[in-house]
């Protein structure tokens, strides 16, 4: 009986403490049954209003405790004790349902059957004991105890078997404590990570509970999980639910401590303090102790904190296997390298730091809610055991919680009327007056005009604050692209966009499902708690340019923990918010005139820099050109100045491509212009009429998609296209003293890396991050005015260059972008016209490619179809071409015979009707898995007929038309 006792005692619940005195223990177990009797048919407790959380399901299947605790043991009674071993099974897992604010499970939870004693001999000792049953005695061990009863027991069951599963079993505790919405979403973050790492997480803040419910199901967490993680805040010290939770765990030698905005040596400097007491102080101590692993979270590196301890505990729990993929740095999520030479709107970098994240100055709330009150039930805690919970070592506190959004803070007052000076003490450190505090958005749209410095200010902003987030996704807005440029999110995500194979759960789906699937899956992972900056890089439509779908059906009103940032040179998308970029003032403006090479000069020359200053309006893009010129060619800025002036910019008709926003800029813009004709000639007086590669590159880079380019496609496209005559040749002479400069700069002959790096070096372009080989990519301005240049040649030279791409999916903007120039898409006419035998080939190994890559890896099923049937459309035409010739030759007189000696060639008509019937029975196919079986069957009837006049009834190709025909028919009788 003796060795009962003492076990009984040891399991008793009280504050943190080792007991193993068993004299209450032993007085609380036959009221405690009548008590547990009463409950199963008693009604649940609901959740008070204020601040009372809601269940968190776990994401995957995988989410399954590997260790069961080894601190709670089933009950031990005064009946003779049979010796039986229990097997603790994790719960089943359930579907995910997006993470909420805290793990604070709903009034429906049904807590574990584990069996409880309560005393009612006294309203003090009205405390939840959980009592240990083992063979042999063993010493003392430690307890999680709470001063208030944290249930009613007449209103909760604990013994039904049949519900123990509504409450997973979780591998780790994440306990923080603080209104700073920064730390939420860190705390957020955190959970997020490890459970994509298949470990159970439950991460709450318990001072925010109002219920006696939510404490007593997250006591039984925190007394089942393996490892304790404490996010250690400025605010951690004074509530004493983060102080119980960091002693509890210490004692255990679980605890993994997250300094978070400060560090242990600063936490330490508290001991000096006279004002702490002893529990406060033993808390500090086991922080020390258990500071192993020097997890600190700043705003810097909290990818880096998140990452390790994920990381530490895979290797905790043995968990290496399960890891999806490892967190690697920001550089190679971004599109181009950090710009050195960044400087000014810091006042716009602050405006979205505050906008995404608030100002940072929080109030922190140090209100512990324990007692239930809050939701209207009294539970009789006006009793001796409260009074002793509420006065700690002289100190009172005064609770005061209402209706409102931000809970007052708690006022810690000294018996002697002193402030407590720990109290104040951290609340000088960091957090000042909250009357200030922003609430934060999680889209901010940079507008501007044209050259402002937009993509830039959103670069560095990725840069500097990529920390924050999991990762950094870099999408191109423009119209043509941006639907495809989400659905490549699928790779950086690690998602299946696929369309569907012939059946989905017994059913076709239609196309519009099939799309709509496609996008609600990178939705779903992108808008969840998991925290990425998406950056819509040059936005040019509100709507969707293929379907005309409105932006709120691609960026949700609640995006999660992502935050959206927008570039634009629209005035105002949607209601987001919006920073308006103004120019440059002077003073940065001078810095980026002064080129990399920052020479000084006179003060005749810095006049001369002003006027630059003056005729290109500050704007960011035109400033940098004239820099990059003046640092490569070592020109004065008065010469430069002379020759741009002198430059003519001939008037030419609107290329039918060029948008007409793109072409009023330029007609606005007609000194940017001559500088970057200047540029141009340049490229050619430096290469001579050699093979003019460089510049031959900047003209064909023109046509191909607004993202960044290999520069071996570059080159191979740039070769196609001829060597004109001198372009400049009406003003070159009267540069011919400026170019007498560039003697020594090193512009010569080059090969094509040399040729791009120019390029680069000139202020045309930019170096990419993108692996493997060299890309590079030309500013939209750049391309705007190099397509007013020359739109018959180098729009057909890319079409021929597009060809020789390796990789598809890497280059789907640029092979979309050569299907534009050949095809035509709504109202805008073909750019390119190509001869019989290169329309075949681009078709089947260009366009047809594309189509089925669309269709089968994007679920791009309205626009692949729409793309093989204006494919069909044209081989149709040239038939119709080829009949219109022979019947011409056929009625023509004797004589017009003699002097024609075009003929048609057979067998590229043979070839064109043999592609003809391919396309059609690739259509009839992706038909098929839409559920359009009526079109699908016309489709391949015709394909049938073609094979079998072109290559007879019997052949490999008509046989696989004639099944894909029978399958069509079946599949529409059963439907």
């Amino acid at each position: 009986m003796r060795g009962i006792e003492e076990e009984e005692a040891e399991a008793s619940l009280v504050g943190l403490t080792i007991r193993t005195s068993s004299s209450q223990a032993s007085s609380s177990s036959k009221k405690g049954k009548d008590l547990l009797n009463a409950s199963d048919s008693s009604p649940s407790i609901k959740n008070s209003p204020f601040n009372s959380p809601s269940l968190v399901s776990p994401p995957s299947s995988a989410f399954v405790s590997a260790l069961q605790s080894p601190y709670i043991s089933p009950r031990a009674t005064t009946q003779p004790i049979t010796t039986t071993t229990t097997t603790h099974k994790p719960s089943p897992p359930v579907s995910y349902k997006g993470s909420q604010s805290e793990d604070v499970p709903s009034s429906s939870y049904t807590p574990p059957s584990d069996q409880y004693e309560f005393s009612d001999d006294n309203p003090s000792d009205r405390k939840l004991k959980l009592s240990a049953c083992t063979p042999d005695p063993v010493p003392p061990r430690i307890s999680f105890s709470f001063p208030v009863p944290r249930v009613s027991l007449a209103k909760v069951s604990v013994s039904s078997p049949a519900t123990n599963t509504k409450l997973r079993s979780s591998d780790v505790f994440i306990g923080f404590h603080g209104q700073n919405p920064n730390l939420v979403r860190f705390c957020k973050w955190l959970k997020s990570e490890l459970e994509l790492q298949g470990i159970a997480c439950f991460v709450a803040d318990r001072a925010k509970y109002s219920d006696t419910q939510s404490h007593e199901i997250a006591d039984r967490v925190i007394c089942s999980v393996t490892y304790g993680i404490v996010v250690v805040s400025c605010s951690s010290l004074l509530n004493y639910l983060s102080l119980e939770e960091v002693r509890f765990f210490a004692q255990k030698k679980n605890l993994i401590p997250i300094f978070y905005g400060t560090g242990p040596s600063e936490i330490m400097g508290l001991l000096n303090c006279n004002a702490i007491d002893k529990e406060c102080k033993e808390a500090i101590d086991g922080l020390i102790k258990s500071h192993e692993f020097k997890l600190e979270a700043n705003e810097t590196n909290w990818r880096s904190c998140v990452g390790k301890t994920a990381t530490i505990l895979r290797a905790k729990l043995g968990r290496k296997s399960v890891v999806d993929k490892e967190i690697v740095e920001g550089i190679d999520e971004l599109p181009f390298p950090r710009n050195r030479s960044f400087l000014g709107r810091e006042k716009e970098i602050l405006e979205m730091e505050m906008a995404l994240f608030g100002n940072g100055e929080y109030l922190e709330s140090t209100t512990p809610s324990t007692r239930g009150e809050a939701s209207g039930q009294s539970e009789g805690l006006a009793d001796e055991e409260s009074d002793a919970v509420s006065t700690r070592n002289g100190k009172f506190i005064s609770l005061e919680l209402g209706r409102c959004s931000e809970p007052r803070s708690e006022a810690w007052i000294d018996p002697n009327g002193g402030k407590n000076s720990l109290k104040r003490l951290l609340k000088t450190k960091k957090y000042r007056n909250s009357s200030n505090c922003k609430s934060s958005t999680s889209v901010v749209c940079v507008n501007g005009i044209p050259g402002i410095g937009k993509t830039e200010l959103a670069l560095e902003f990725a840069y500097r604050y990529s920390q924050r987030y999991k990762m950094v996704l870099w999408v191109g807005g423009e119209a043509r692209y941006f639907r495809q440029n989400l659905l490549n999110l699928s790779f950086s995500l690690g998602l299946d966009v696929s369309a569907d194979a012939e059946k989905d759960r017994g059913r076709l789906r239609s196309f519009d499902e099939q799309e709509f699937e496609a996008f609600k899956r990178i939705k779903r992972e992108l808008f969840r708690e998991m925290p990425y900056l998406l950056i819509i890089d040059n936005l040019e439509i509100e709507k969707d340019w293929w379907e005309g779908k409105d932006l709120n059906d691609l960026i949700p009103r609640n995006t999660g923990g992502t935050h959206v940032l927008i570039t634009t040179r629209l005035p105002k998308v949607m209601t987001f918010d919006t920073v308006q970029l103004s120019v440059l003032p002077s003073s940065d403006a001078m810095v980026l005139l002064r080129g990399r090479r920052k020479k000084d000069y006179p003060v005749e020359e810095i006049e001369i820099l002003k006027l630059f200053e003056e005729k290109l309006g500050r704007l960011s893009y035109s400033l940098w050109v004239v820099g990059s010129l003046l640092s490569e060619l070592t020109i004065p800025p008065s010469a430069l100045f002379e020759a741009v002036n002198k430059v003519q910019i001939e008037e030419r008709s609107a290329s039918p491509f060029v948008n007409i926003n793109d072409e009023q800029y330029c007609k606005s813009n007609p000194f940017v212009a001559k500088v970057l004709a200047f540029g141009l000639a340049v490229l050619e007086q430096a290469e001579g009429n050699r093979n003019l590669l460089s510049l031959k590159m900047l003209l064909v880079g023109a046509w191909f998609a607004p993202v960044p380019i290999p520069v071996n496609l570059l080159a191979a496209a740039a070769k196609n296209m001829p060597t004109g005559g001198n372009r400049f040749s009406k003003w070159n002479k009267c540069l011919s003293h400026t170019f007498a400069w560039c003697g020594g700069c090193g512009l010569g002959r080059r090969s094509e890396e040399d040729a791009a790096f120019l390029l680069v070096r000139l202020g045309l372009a930019r170096i990419t991050n993108r692996q493997p080989g060299c890309w590079i990519q030309f500013h939209p301005i750049t391309q705007t005015f190099a397509r007013r240049r020359d739109y018959i040649l180098a729009p057909k030279a890319t079409v021929q260059g597009v060809r020789k791409i390796d990789n598809p999916l890497l280059n789907l903007d640029h092979l979309w972008a050569s299907a534009f120039l050949v095809f035509g898409f709504k109202s805008e006419p073909p750019m390119v016209q190509l001869q019989a035998m290169d329309m075949v080939l681009y078709i089947k190994r260009t366009a047809l490619p594309l189509a089925i890559t669309a269709f089968t890896t994007f679920s791009r099923c309205n626009s692949a179809l729409e793309l093989l049937k204006v494919c069909t459309n044209v081989l149709e035409e040239v038939e119709k071409s080829f009949v219109s010739q022979i019947q011409d030759w056929r009625q023509g007189s004797l004589c017009w015979k003699k002097k024609t000696n075009k003929k048609v060639d057979e067998y590229v008509w043979q070839d064109v009707t043999l592609l003809k019937a391919l396309l059609l029975e690739t259509r009839a196919k992706l038909l098929l898995r839409g559920g359009h079986f009526d079109s699908g069957e016309e489709l391949c009837r015709t394909c049938i007929s073609i094979r079998t006049v072109m290559l007879g009834h019997n052949h490999d190709l008509t046989l696989a038309a004639q099944e894909t025909l029978a399958k069509l028919v079946r599949m529409r009788s059963k439907i």
